[in-house]
């Protein structure tokens, strides 16, 4: 069997950093079910949240500086396309990232289920640590290596999420964009069922759950296109419908 530091050093290997604060890069590759009890910042969790954040600016920065030609809802497409989960999982899994994850018991032997959040969330950890250790071009040059073969002008012609569609919709018909908000998360912390509602001008427009935060709100923004579509944009309309669904889910629970 593998142990953590066998872990560490591959990963460091993989990302061309040994890291001075072992504990950063242990915290990367540590699923929350493999550190139950423990604090927030014995898992990914908080280096997620860090990371997401560095990710967004460094790939924003490289597309603002190689596509001059880009309007911003090109660029944004295409940079939403490059930091999707779709996206980093799979660059996370071309690296070898996914046998270093430690996982808890409850998530041992579960095959797949969970893996695809799992890899995004470390890339981005992974991106958090690199950057509170070795600073600001140690992290741009491993973002450019891992994500700059993923670059493609075609990208920039499509949104490619829900949430980005979502967003398009709302800044050009609305003049605002959707707000997301958590309502509920229930079951086991190693398998939690997130429920997020999204808002626009205020307006609850749409409702979904996943098994993350990401897959709610995406599942929230694909609802609220689809109520928008049917309601041929009438705000008023989707509300009075997202209420009647609720009150009938109440009803039947």
């Amino acid at each position: 069997m593998v142990g953590l530091q066998e872990h560490v050093r591959a990963v460091e290997e993989i990302v061309g950093h040994t890291f001075g604060d072992k504990q950063l890069i242990t915290a990367a590759l540590t699923h929350p079910s493999a550190v139950e009890g423990r604090p927030v910042s014995a898992s990914y969790e908080r280096l997620e949240f860090l990371g997401d954040s560095v990710l967004g600016a460094l790939v924003a920065t490289d597309l603002f500086e190689r596509f001059p030609g880009m309007d911003e809802g090109e660029l944004t497409n295409l940079k939403i396309s490059l930091v999707s989960g779709k996206t980093l999982s799979e660059v996370a899994d071309a690296l070898g990232i996914a046998e270093h994850i430690v996982f808890g018991d409850s998530e041992r032997g579960t095959g797949a289920r969970g893996l695809h959040s799992a890899l995004e969330n470390v890339y981005e950890s992974i991106v958090g640590a690199l950057y509170l250790d070795a600073g600001y071009e140690a992290t741009h040059e491993f973002v450019r290596r891992t994500l700059g073969p993923h670059v493609s002008p075609e990208l920039a012609e499509r949104p490619v999420s829900p949430k980005s569609r979502l967003q398009e919709v709302t800044q050009r018909d609305y003049h605002c964009g959707p707000e997301y908000k958590l309502v509920s998360e229930k079951g086991p912390a190693h398998r939690p069922t997130f429920t997020s509602v999204v808002l626009v001008g205020g307006i609850r427009t749409g409702r979904g759950s996943g098994a993350s935060k990401k897959a709610a709100e995406s599942a929230a923004a694909l609802d609220a296109l689809e109520r928008l579509g049917a309601a041929h944009g009438s705000l008023a309309r989707v509300a009075d419908e997202t209420h009647d669904d609720e009150r009938l889910e109440r009803d039947e629970t």
